[in-house]
């Protein structure tokens, strides 16, 4: 019964239609700054005119808001609840950000099943139309709760930092994404790097390990260097994108942001629809 229902939710995903474009955040261990490029990225989205919604679905650390310098009232699990509609979740941000807070709704998620998991995913069905991309700001590490966001996206952004533990972890991250969706689009972003040359080494050394062992790199897109206003930025619970626009973090965060927008959308957009029904039969499996 269960392998049924997830095959009905992986042909759900690959139907067409309007869809928003997703990209994960991820990294293989916490605290190298993923929440805060999540946040960031999102804002230069909306800066080159996207519409873009920014979902927290870290359920260790949901640190969205504490960047933002808000605080959600209500979370995808009173949707699944049936106590809040998805539009009554949705908080406003920066720039026209639009926020939502995944909270307890992500682990209820795994629990759905039946009428009210076809209700909850349908519920996505009209934010296809109203956004451009949506950024998750997924957990860290390879726990089935947040690799079921990020094999589940076609589009991912692994952060990593110098350090030899960051390192080693995206490293591990990396491997199930080939392993288990070898379709994904996966790009790397350096952070905490003393240089541009030292980010580069970082990718370098990542991708040669990957080539190695399962013959397979990623697209090294960009690297933001250690700064103090970035330190200062999240201290005052600012994004740095607005608190400091003209600072080196800012420039690379634009400059990725134009990378991120200046490519195709992958070949079987799934919407953010498709998103969730895939998620769900991760989780499921």
């Amino acid at each position: 019964m269960m392998r049924d229902q997830a095959e009905d939710l992986r042909r759900m995903a690959g139907q067409r239609g309007p869809s928003s474009r997703i990209i994960a955040v991820t990294s293989g261990k916490g605290g190298v700054g993923k929440t805060n490029i999540a946040v960031n990225l999102a804002l230069a989205l909306c800066q080159l005119n996207h519409r873009v919604v920014l979902i927290d679905v870290d359920l260790g650390l949901a640190n969205v808001d504490i960047v933002l310098g808000i605080s959600p009232k209500y979370n995808l699990g009173h949707v699944m609840r049936g106590e809040k509609t998805l539009h009554e979740i949705i908080m406003d941000g920066p720039l026209g950000l639009k926020i939502i807070s995944g909270g307890s709704g992500i682990t209820e998620l795994a629990n759905l099943n039946g009428w009210r998991l076809d209700a909850f995913v349908a519920s996505f069905e009209q934010l296809n139309r109203e956004f451009d991309f949506v950024i998750l700001d997924t957990g860290a590490g390879v726990h089935r709760n947040v690799t079921s966001f990020v094999l589940a996206a076609t589009d991912v952004l692994v952060v990593t930092t110098p350090e030899p533990t960051a390192i080693t972890d995206a490293y591990g991250l990396l491997k199930v994404i080939r392993q288990r969706a070898p379709e994904t689009r996966v790009r790397l972003v350096v952070n905490m790097a003393k240089s541009p040359a030292e980010a580069e080494m970082v990718a370098e050394r990542l991708n040669s390990v990957l080539r190695e062992f399962v013959q397979w790199e990623v697209e090294y897109t960009g690297y933001i260097l250690t700064e103090s206003q970035v330190v200062r930025a999240v201290a005052e619970q600012q994004p740095v994108l607005l608190a400091f626009p003209s600072s080196m973090a800012s420039r690379s965060l634009k400059r990725i942001a134009g990378i991120l927008a200046g490519e195709d959308a992958p070949s079987q957009p799934l919407g953010i629809k498709g998103f969730f029904a895939r998620v769900s039969s991760f989780l499921h499996i």
